[in-house]
């Protein structure tokens, strides 16, 4: 049976809660209305290294380039935060458990073939994660998903800012929600508590600063002027997430499959990992992305923060390693514990 207007999108809203997801929004699929701003920061040079998104970019400012013909944006949301683990500290939140992209790719895939058939005709869908060249935060901030924060994360009332987003391209005509107003008012919190002043303004990342870009996207050596801001953070980080006050009573996930897969275990042991064994321990998990090298690099960076003498035999070890981003990282590290000894 082919369902039409509101009938349609309220079995739309329903099939995306069957499915798992814990916020589900609709709205238009035209031009996103931060464009203009998503091409200024890109000359900025604030995406850094991230290439692809200019390659994208003319495909990101039009859904329509996508899925010729779209009238519509289903967002959805999927909570990942739950209470802390001190085993996995120094991972962001959203990497401790399998890799978003295999939990929500299957179910947004499902739910845009559900789209098509109750919609019946010569309907058409498109489903992202955050693989395609889609504004995605913007057109779920438009569909009222949630409303787009001075940290540059969507914000939700009910959930905060720990949840994924995926999204469905239609060209189903389906009912519009409201968009959330902006309810930041005049906190910054979260552009006060970033340890390397990542933020150029209110809404505004520069990911050459940022230690979530640094410790997981970046390539190479990490600047020596952020070491010792990244702290103890040996990949992404949540600092502008947990500062928020949005964040202090959000829901707590109930997905089973983004629940940590295990104790990270001491940063030490990673330096025993060859490539095979980095590829077992890693594989389906979203610190995958930072490769054998920049996840050592990373944990190298930590250690020497720490100052931890007992972490001078792992870094010795690093000094050989086949990768001289690691080697220059350890270096750094047992030169850091040296200079802490000596006063």
């Amino acid at each position: 049976m082919t369902l039409v207007g509101l009938a349609l999108t309220g079995a739309v809203k329903a099939r995306a809660c069957e499915l798992g997801f814990d916020r589900v929004a609709i709205g238009p699929a035209g031009p996103p209305e931060h464009g203009p701003a998503f091409a200024r920061w890109l000359e900025a040079g604030h995406a850094a290294t991230m290439d692809y998104l200019a390659r994208g970019r003319d495909d990101r400012l039009d859904p329509d380039r996508l899925l010729p013909g779209c009238r519509s944006v289903v967002a959805v949301a999927l909570a990942y935060a739950r209470d802390d683990d001190p085993s996995w500290a120094p991972v962001a939140r959203y990497a401790r458990g399998r890799d978003y992209h295999d939990v929500m790719r299957p179910r947004l895939l499902e739910l845009a073939e559900f789209i098509g058939q109750t919609a019946g005709g010569d309907v058409r869908c498109r489903a992202a994660v955050d693989t395609s060249a889609l504004l995605e935060r913007d057109l779920a901030a438009r569909a009222g998903l949630g409303w787009i924060g001075k940290n540059t994360n969507l914000l939700d009332p009910s959930i905060g800012s720990y949840f994924f987003i995926g999204t469905v391209l239609t060209t189903a005509e389906l009912e519009w929600d409201e968009r959330l107003p902006d309810r930041c008012g005049t906190c910054t919190a979260c552009l006060d508590a970033c340890p390397t002043q990542a933020f150029v303004g209110p809404y505004a990342l520069d990911a050459r600063r940022c230690i979530a870009y640094l410790t997981i996207e970046h390539r190479g050596d990490i600047p020596e002027e952020f070491r010792e801001a990244i702290g103890e953070w040996v990949f992404g980080c949540d600092v502008c997430q947990d500062v928020c006050p949005w964040n202090r009573k959000a829901a707590r996930a109930r997905e089973p499959a983004l629940a940590p897969t295990g104790p990270l275990g001491p940063l030490e042991e990673l330096f025993d990992l060859d490539r095979d064994a980095f590829r077992a321990r890693f594989r389906g998990s979203a610190m995958w992305r930072a490769k054998r090298a920049g996840l050592l690099r990373n944990a190298a960076i930590v250690l020497g923060n720490r100052r931890d003498r007992r972490a001078v035999p792992a870094l010795r070890r690093a000094l050989d390693d086949e990768d001289i981003v690691v080697r220059r990282a350890a270096a750094w590290a047992l030169d850091r514990i040296a200079r802490g000894d000596a006063g």
